[in-house]
């Protein structure tokens, strides 16, 4: 009886949010930011003899002095010789010219000793060109994500091991579902929404097991989440933003596929699943909270609970609305040089698209993270006290 009780007000209350976020998003084509279709667009075909990636490292590497300006004025030849690691042509030697522009952003100037990608013209037999890509950073990505990974079972034991699995499954809906569903045409805002509950529901429950405690988190977080998808859909229409605030939101305007981008629903559906992560901290950490001092003290009134609860959830609020804030800033310092190198008005700041979005992001995150404290209390007095 218990638990079927508690299934059927998470049911009610996940309908609810779906519903909502559904609702909103079917008035979409009638949305002025709307992405035009592809096919406006001349068909991107693929390039004839596209080159074959391989990997290299550099033996040797210099600027040739006398070969300066033989590409136009400001360039430098560095002449660079690598060895082929991987692919058929693996143990080759190759002299590559490595033009620089003078532009460190997209100069790669390499030194010996360096791992890095090359693009490769050609037939096996007949190599015609060798050219540098990039470094090959993907072996120290790799390393990072094993110790975060071992560190996570090491410390947290069983726990942790089931952390591994929450996170894996986390990447492959994102992979996966997210992003496929969305290339197909699928509301981004419906798919985004669908996933947070997918991810909380599953997470919680790995984590914590079928109890009172893990129902009183899903209902916090899915209504922490909720109220911040709910005040970035009305503060960004409000404020007209449009999602075309980076280069990448511009870009997918031009990709292959045939499908017609609702983009302002895309940047909603970033901020719903960027705030996830965060509620979902506060969530569980105050259902555990709440739990344990009922364990403690089995007689404990539901006022002193409930008491109890906002000490722990206030005192996490506090950090972690300062988390996302400094997350968000972090992310934004280049574009805070660039304001206070320049100086211009704080009305004319705070009005770029760019800054709104990012305001925007930030608090409506905040904001549903703030939620999330009395949703989980309320939630975890009623039922740690219904069900003894």
């Amino acid at each position: 009886m218990i638990k079927k009780t508690m299934i059927w007000v998470l049911l009610f209350f996940i309908l609810t949010t779906s519903f909502g976020f559904a609702a909103e998003d079917l008035s979409k084509t009638q949305d002025p930011i709307a992405a035009a279709p592809v096919e406006e667009f001349p068909d991107i075909q693929d390039p004839v003899g596209e080159p074959t990636d391989a990997r290299a490292v550099v033996r040797e590497a210099a600027i040739n002095p006398e070969r300066d300006q033989e590409f136009g004025a400001g360039t430098y030849i560095q002449e660079v010789t690598l060895e082929i690691t991987s692919g058929e042509l693996k143990g080759k030697i190759f002299e590559v010219d490595n033009i620089l522009m003078g532009n460190p952003v997209y100069d790669l100037e390499v030194e010996a000793g360096d791992r890095i990608l090359v693009g490769i013209e050609g037939s096996m037999d007949n190599v015609e060109q060798v050219h540098i890509k990039d470094y090959a950073r993907d072996t120290y990505l790799y390393l990072i994500i094993g110790v975060f990974l071992v560190l996570l079972v090491i410390i947290g034991r069983f726990k942790g091991l089931k952390s591994v699995i929450t996170i894996g499954l986390t990447l492959f809906l994102i992979v996966r579902v997210l992003i496929p569903g969305i290339l197909q045409g699928y509301s981004p805002i419906l798919l985004a929404v669908l996933i947070s509950i997918i991810v909380t529901l599953v997470t919680i429950f790995i984590i914590s097991g079928f109890n009172i405690k893990s129902f009183t988190a899903i209902i916090g977080i899915l209504g922490g989440v909720f109220i911040a998808g709910i005040i970035t859909l009305w503060i960004g229409s409000s404020a007209q933003l449009t999602g075309f605030s980076s280069e990448e939101a511009m870009m997918i305007l031009y990709i292959p596929q045939d499908v017609e981008f609702n983009v302002r629903g895309l940047l909603f559906a970033g901020i719903i699943i960027g705030s996830l992560g965060a509620v979902m901290d506060v969530g569980m950490s105050i259902a555990s909270s709440l739990q344990e001092v009922k364990n403690a003290n089995p007689e404990i009134t539901s006022k002193e609970l409930r008491r109890a609860g906002f000490n722990v959830g206030r005192d996490i609020m506090g950090t972690m609305s300062n988390t996302l804030i400094l997350a968000y800033t972090g992310s934004a310092i280049p574009l805070l040089i660039l304001f206070t190198a320049y100086e211009p008005s704080l009305t004319e700041i705070i009005n770029l698209d760019i800054i709104a979005t990012e305001i925007v992001r930030a608090l409506a995150g905040s904001i549903g993270l703030i939620m999330t404290v009395p949703l989980t209390v309320f939630t975890g007095t009623f039922l740690f006290e219904k069900y003894k």
